[in-house]
């Protein structure tokens, strides 16, 4: 038998594996020991050859699924997991095909429309802990050809009418939303503004998504899922890791490290609950402008409609 000689081969070159092969090299493994331990007879002696090869190739693939496998004297593997954080990468992954399922009854709207938005809003202090909260309710133009209602933080404003010639960016505009490329490297090439990938450029990718997703606007189908994929091929991102709930939920972020807002997933499910950043509040001292009683802002969507007039939801 040559199994030595495969042992020896075994990843011979290749690259770290990725999240989703470490997760399909658990499964095997662990769909091997169950076999192994079910078809293994009693022997007085040490193990059989053929089970401790087999236990070495399934260490190899254990090293690089976060596993360990240890044999013990009667021949019989035991296996204990080693728990790894999965990437900030994987989570935007997860969470873009969570987002395809959650966004695939949207319905289209008409021009004529409007969006109405619920967010539930956040303000954590840094100095004593204590919170502030706000249920914001808008209203949005689809086509932007009329007056739209929003609330920011409690604060009602009256947006007027875009003019003819008028974009924002990102666009509220349903039609000009419906524009936006969906392959994510199309998207993040828009997001860096056509310019060549650098860790400034990175920065305003990260900014773009996040602004685009803020709202109060509703997005296109394969749109949000596109955005998280996009920012998943950034170099940089990273988890964050704290100690919070949001939406009744144990949240995990991920941010960028030049970025000011954090997106925040459910850390078992991977939904998308919202975005995460730090504010302050402007207070005149001894003649001088000074930012003060800084905060967290969590800012979650709780509903999306398409409704006929403002003032209107179900």
């Amino acid at each position: 038998m040559d199994e030595l000689t495969q042992v020896r081969g075994w990843d011979t070159g290749a690259g770290g594996l990725s999240d989703r092969a470490r997760a399909a090299a658990r499964a095997r493994l662990e769909t091997a020991i169950t076999e192994e331990s079910r078809g293994r007879t009693a022997r007085a002696g040490g193990p059989n050859r053929r089970l401790v090869l087999r236990t070495a190739l399934a260490g190899a693939v254990a090293a690089g699924a976060g596993v360990t496998v240890v044999v013990t004297r009667d021949g019989a593997p035991h296996r204990t997991t080693v728990l790894h954080t999965v990437s900030a990468a994987e989570v935007l992954r997860q969470a873009a095909d969570r987002s395809r399922i959650a966004n695939s009854d949207l319905p289209v709207p008409r021009d004529d429309q409007y969006f109405y938005t619920r967010t539930h809003v956040v303000h954590t202090y840094l100095k004593d802990g204590r919170t502030r909260t706000w249920t914001d309710e808008s209203w949005m133009s689809v086509d932007g050809s009329k007056p739209s209602l929003r609330q920011e933080n409690g604060k009602i404003h009256h947006d007027p009418p875009l003019g003819r010639h008028k974009v924002r960016w990102p666009p509220t505009v349903y039609s000009e939303l419906l524009k936006m490329p969906t392959d994510p490297d199309v998207l993040l090439d828009a997001f860096r503004r056509g310019m060549e990938p650098s860790t400034h450029t990175d920065m305003f990718a990260f900014d773009a998504a996040c602004m685009l997703l803020m709202g109060p606007r509703v997005l296109p189908p394969k749109l949000q899922a596109a955005a998280f994929e996009a920012l998943s091929k950034l170099p940089h991102i990273r988890l964050d890791h704290y100690d919070a709930t949001v939406a009744g939920r144990k949240a995990v972020g991920v941010s960028h490290p030049q970025a000011n807002f954090t997106f925040v997933f459910d850390r078992r499910t991977y939904d998308y609950l919202g975005l995460r950043t730090k504010g302050s509040s402007a207070k005149k001292v001894h003649g001088e402008w000074k930012q003060v009683n800084y905060y967290y802002e969590t800012t979650t969507l709780e509903d999306i409609q398409v409704v006929d007039r403002i003032g209107q939801h179900h």
